[in-house]
C-alpha cells in the first residue's frame, strides 16, 4: 500500500552455534601453542638424560670401588665373583635386549619386514620400546648390584643379601604379570614360544627355533641363574661357603652341564620335529650339530670327578677333539645353511641412506669381517660350555659377552634369508598360478636364472 514503509529487519549481533565453536577452537589452538612452547624441544631432554646418566654411572662405580677397598684383601677376589654370579647374567640379558633393539632398528630402516617374518601382530614392540626396557634394565640392575656391594662392605649383610633376591622376584614377577600392563601381549609371545621349545610336540615356526638358537648362546647366563637360586633357595646369599666343591651349590654340581646342555637338547628335538614334517635329511644334519656340543660340556664336567691322570690322558685330549668338531661344524653351518653370502650385505641398504648404510653396504670387508669373526668367536665359544675353565669369571663373562654380539651379527644375516626364501616362495607361487602368454614365457626363459 501507498505511503507505508517497508519494515527492514536488522540482522541480529548475537552468536550462532558456528562462532561458539570457532572461538573455542581459537582458545584450543592458544592452549597448545602455549603448551607446546613451555615443553623444552626433544633435543634438550635427550643431553639432559645422559648427563644425568653419565652422574648416575660414576656415583655407582664410586660406590663400587670404595665398596671392594674396604674389604679385607683375601676376600676381594671371592667377593667379586659371588656379585658376578648374581649380577652377571642380568647384566648380559640387558646387553641382549640393546642389541635386539638395533636389530629391529636395522629391520625397520631396511626392506626385511621381521613382524612377517616372525609372524606378529600389530601390537608387536618396536626398536623404541625395546630400548625403553633396555634402559631401565640397565638403571636397575647395576643399582641393585652396587646396593649389594655397599651394604656387605659395610657389614649389613642380611639387607645384602636381599638385594639380588628382591630384583630377580620383581624380574620374574614382570614377567609372568598376568594384568594388562608392561607389553602383555609381547610377554604372552616369548613365555609361548619358550614354552614351545621347551616342549616341541607341534610344528616348528620361525620364532620356535630363531629364539632356541638365541638361547644356545645364553647357556652360560642360564647356568649362572641356576646357581644364583639355588643359592637363594637355600639362604647362602652373601656367604662364601658356596665356592667349596661339596657344597650344595658348588662349582661341581651336576646341575651345571645339565643346564648348560638343556638349550642344545630343545634345539636338537626341534631340528628331529622338523624333519618329522618335512622329511628333509637337511634336519637330520642340524640336529647333528647340535649333539656335537654335548661331549664339549660332560667331558668338561668330568674333571671334578675322575681321578687327574685319566683327565690328563684320556678325557682331556677327547675333550679338546670334541671342541674343535663342534666349532668347525658350526661355522660351517653358519656360512652355508643359515646365510646367503649371495646377499651378504643387502640387509644394510636402507630406505633412507644414512652414515651406516653408506659404511656398510656393498663393503667387501662386511664379508671378511662377519666370516672371520664367526670363525674365531666360534670356537673361543667352546671355553664358556667348559665347566672347568669357568673360574676366571672376567674371562668368561667376556667371552660369553662376545658370543651374544657374534649372535647379534648372526639375526641380521638369518632373519634376511627367511625374508628372501618368503619372497622367492611367493613369487614362485605367484608365477604357477598366474597363466603366461608365449611371449612372457620366452622372456621368463631366457633369463636363466633359478629360484
Amino acid at each position: 500500500m501507498p505511503g507505508i514503509v517497508p519494515v527492514l529487519r536488522h540482522t541480529s549481533n548475537k552468536p550462532t552455534t558456528s562462532d561458539y565453536e570457532e572461538s573455542e577452537l581459537d582458545e584450543m589452538k592458544g592452549v597448545q601453542t602455549y603448551s607446546a612452547a613451555m615443553l623444552p624441544s626433544p633435543v634438550f631432554l635427550f643431553r639432559f638424560k645422559v648427563v644425568l646418566f653419565i652422574l648416575w654411572f660414576i656415583c655407582c662405580l664410586k660406590i663400587s670401588w670404595g665398596s671392594v677397598m674396604r674389604m679385607n684383601t683375601d676376600l676381594q677376589d671371592l667377593f667379586l665373583y659371588e656379585t658376578f654370579l648374581y649380577y652377571n647374567p642380568l647384566l648380559l640379558v640387558t646387553l641382549m635386549v640393546w642389541l635386539w633393539g638395533i636389530n629391529l632398528w636395522v629391520f625397520s630402516q631396511s626392506s626385511v619386514s621381521y613382524a612377517r617374518v616372525f609372524d606378529l601382530d600389530h601390537t608387536h614392540l618396536t626398536h623404541h620400546e625395546i630400548w625403553k626396557c633396555a634402559t631401565w634394565m640397565t638403571i636397575v640392575v647395576p643399582t641393585s648390584m652396587t646396593a649389594y656391594q655397599y651394604l656387605y662392605s659395610h657389614g649389613e649383610v642380611a639387607l645384602a643379601a636381599s638385594q639380588p633376591v628382591m630384583l630377580y622376584i620383581v624380574a620374574l614377577t614382570l614377567l609372568i604379570f598376568p594384568f594388562d600392563i608392561f607389553y602383555l601381549s609381547s610377554r604372552y609371545f616369548l613365555l609361548r614360544t619358550i614354552w614351545r621349545i621347551c616342549l616341541p610336540l607341534q610344528a616348528i615356526t620361525f620364532a620356535d627355533f630363531f629364539l632356541a638358537d638365541i638361547m644356545t648362546s645364553m647357556s652360560k647366563v642360564f647356568s649362572d641363574l641356576e646357581r644364583s637360586t639355588c643359592r637363594m633357595l637355600n639362604k647362602q646369599v652373601a656367604t662364601i661357603a658356596w665356592f667349596e666343591a661339596d657344597a650344595i651349590c658348588g662349582s661341581h654340581s651336576v646341575a651345571i652341564p645339565l643346564v648348560l646342555v638343556f638349550p642344545y637338547l630343545c634345539r636338537f628335538f626341534q631340528c628331529l620335529r622338523q624333519y618329522k614334517d618335512t622329511k628333509e635329511k637337511t634336519c637330520l644334519f642340524n640336529a647333528l650339530k647340535y649333539t656335537t656340543a654335548i661331549p664339549v660340556i660332560f667331558l668338561s664336567a668330568l674333571k671334578y670327578h675322575v681321578i687327574p691322570d685319566s683327565w690328563t690322558n684320556f678325557y682331556r685330549p677327547l675333550w679338546l677333539i670334541s671342541s674343535v668338531i663342534n666349532s668347525l661344524y658350526s661355522f660351517y653351518w653358519d656360512i652355508t645353511r643359515d646365510w646367503d653370502l649371495s646377499i651378504l650385505s643387502r640387509i644394510f641398504k636402507f630406505k633412507n641412506p644414512t652414515f651406516w648404510s653408506d659404511a656398510l653396504h656393498g663393503k667387501v670387508w662386511v664379508y671378511y669381517w662377519v666370516i672371520f669373526s664367526n670363525l674365531i668367536l666360534r670356537c673361543t665359544w667352546t671355553y664358556k660350555l667348559s665347566a672347568h675353565l669357568r673360574h676366571n669369571y672376567l674371562t668368561v663373562f667376556t667371552i660369553t659377552a662376545l658370543e651374544i654380539v657374534r649372535r647379534f651379527q648372526w639375526i641380521f644375516f638369518r632373519v634376511e634369508n627367511e625374508w628372501n626364501k618368503m619372497n622367492n616362495k611367493q613369487w614362485v607361487e605367484l608365477s604357477t598360478n598366474t597363466p603366461k602368454t608365449e611371449e612372457e614365457d620366452t622372456l621368463l626363459g631366457s633369463t636363466g636364472h633359478e629360484v
